[in-house]
């Protein structure tokens, strides 16, 4: 069985490449293993046709392969909250928060996640068009074997953008090589609060499969609870994981990154997080109707 990622240097989807890595889906009577693809719309193309059994990805961005959620469910949160960072150019100066100061700037950020972005500041009553905020790809960060976050950074690092949105480990890297700052992280408070479950990073699969192999939800929940519980309670496993996968330096930074992460680890999917994230869908315009809960989400990780 295949497991799909869209990004593998990161903290963003690492419970379910710890949970392959530390023998939680063994446990539970599943052969998985882990294959980064980008962009994300080729795995899912690779689930629709049958060659990838699960993604590990955005919620918010299965519609990209499964319009209007038909054919698809949620198997569990692989932790809570959007889970991006906005990161500026520290020589600009601009401050946590200050929001008004992105005016006129470039902001690297993948297709999907620059979604979350846009939503953000729209909520905080700034269009980032009229304001002249250009988003964008980073020419050259999205292709096959590449991880967005650590060439984020280094483009901010090469004055190619002023900013990226992106994950932790590009964010990182970025402020302890002093060219970058963090200017907004909403999982920890920054931003319209409205905006904290726009999106998280969920495990997934088809209807078919889970029509075919119905204990395979409940043994995944399983095998992602392990291992946020592993973690928990010796998070210097990270390292363990890391220096497998990972470049020297990201594996020296990983274990401090899922330390961070902790408070969000929770598989469960409450109706409350569904609602934020289709609405979100909505206005960004990837989804127009208004998926049932229980459509989505299937029954191991219902509240």
């Amino acid at each position: 069985m295949k497991l799909a990622i869209p990004d593998l240097i990161s903290n963003s989807y690492f419970p379910a490449i710890a949970a392959v890595e530390l023998g939680f889906f063994k446990r539970e009577g599943l052969d998985v293993a882990l294959e980064m693809i980008v962009p994300v719309e080729n795995a899912l193309a690779a689930m629709r046709e049958g060659s990838i059994e699960l993604i590990g990805c955005s919620a918010h961005l299965l519609v990209a392969g499964f319009p209007e959620w038909r054919g698809v469910k949620l198997i569990c949160a692989q932790s809570h909250g959007m889970y991006w960072f906005l990161v500026m150019r520290a020589d600009l100066g601009i401050g946590r928060g200050d929001l008004a100061a992105l005016k006129g700037r470039s902001i690297g950020a993948a297709p999907w996640v620059a979604m979350g972005l846009r939503a953000l500041l729209a909520a905080a009553g700034i269009d980032a068009e009229r304001a002249g905020i250009r988003i964008a790809p980073i020419p050259g960060a999205h292709g096959a074997g590449i991880n967005f976050g650590v060439t984020a950074a280094r483009a901010l690092e090469e004055g190619r953008v002023d900013g990226f949105w992106a994950n932790g480990m590009g964010a990182e890297l970025a402020v302890r090589r002093g060219t970058g700052t963090v200017v907004l992280d909403v999982r920890r408070g920054d931003g319209p609060k409205t905006c904290f479950d726009y999106t998280w990073p969920a495990i997934a699969a088809t209807d078919a499969l889970l029509a075919r192999s119905p204990q395979t939800a409940a043994a995944t929940m399983r095998a992602i609870v392990s291992t946020h519980n592993a973690l928990k309670d010796n998070v210097e496993l990270a390292f363990e994981v890391g220096r497998k996968l990972f470049p020297s330096t990201e594996a020296t930074l990983i274990t401090e990154l899922i330390r961070r992460d902790l408070p969000y680890y929770d598989a469960r999917i409450s109706p409350a997080m569904v609602r934020s994230m289709t609405q979100f869908s909505r206005d960004v315009g990837i989804l127009q109707g208004d998926p049932d809960y229980r459509e989505l989400v299937a029954a191991p990780a219902r509240v």
